[in-house]
């Protein structure tokens, strides 16, 4: 059973996203109104997932963010956050700080479930409301100096290649089909880009990619 913590600074929305995933077969180990007492409830509790909305007082979810994640004692939990809107620059500072994937609020309970399931075993989850090219428009203005394309020479031209795929939202089962290798020979690629680059999940290769320039805005 995926263990979950829900955090969100109104009480009807968190009181209804707990209703749902304990219908689904979630485990809620907690509830947070805000940031830190994310944080809080997150390291007290250590969850598989974190559900955490943007916007709340005190501490927003970015930070609470980026704070568990770089944790050691709760780099594990994976962090799907929730926006309102799909148009929402927050969306590109979450998979910054670490989040595994984000989710639109007005999602249906089903796509809640399967984003949770997907986080939850280590995959990474952009809602399918929200476009590439959204995360392209704020992914085409990185750090002076591009850190992300020093980061891609570590790679080979195959996973390069890899790389491009991962980014333009593709699955293992996508990318052997799309460069002809057994599903088998597409997650080792992709196993491998991770650890060169010292990443946890697809989430933050897609990041990467976009920075170092290796997908065109608006490209797929």
């Amino acid at each position: 059973m995926t263990t979950v913590v829900v955090a969100d600074d109104q009480e009807l929305v968190r009181s209804g996203l707990v209703m749902v995933l304990q219908a689904r077969g979630c485990h809620v180990l907690g509830e947070a109104g805000n940031g830190l007492e994310a944080i809080e409830v997150v390291s007290r509790t250590r969850p598989d997932v974190v559900l955490m909305d943007v916007r709340m007082p005190v501490l927003d979810g970015i930070e609470a963010t980026r704070r568990i994640v770089a944790d050691p004692a709760t780099a594990s939990v994976r962090v799907l956050v929730l926006t309102t809107f799909d148009l929402d620059e927050y969306v590109y500072a979450a998979l910054r700080a670490g989040a595994s994937g984000f989710l639109l609020k007005d999602s249906s309970p089903e796509d809640l479930q399967h984003a949770i399931r997907v986080v939850a075993d280590g995959g990474a989850l952009i809602a399918p409301a929200v476009t590439r090219r959204l995360i392209a428009e704020f992914a085409a203005r990185p750090a002076a100096g591009r850190p992300a394309a020093r980061l891609t020479e570590r790679l080979t031209g195959r996973e390069i290649e890899v790389l491009r795929l991962v980014a333009r939202g593709m699955s293992n089962a996508e990318l052997a089909a799309e460069l002809f290798l057994s599903p088998l020979t597409a997650k080792t690629h992709v196993s491998r880009i991770l650890t060169k680059l010292g990443v946890r999940d697809r989430a933050q290769l897609v990041v990467i990619a976009y920075e170092a320039g290796l997908v065109i805005p608006g490209q797929g």
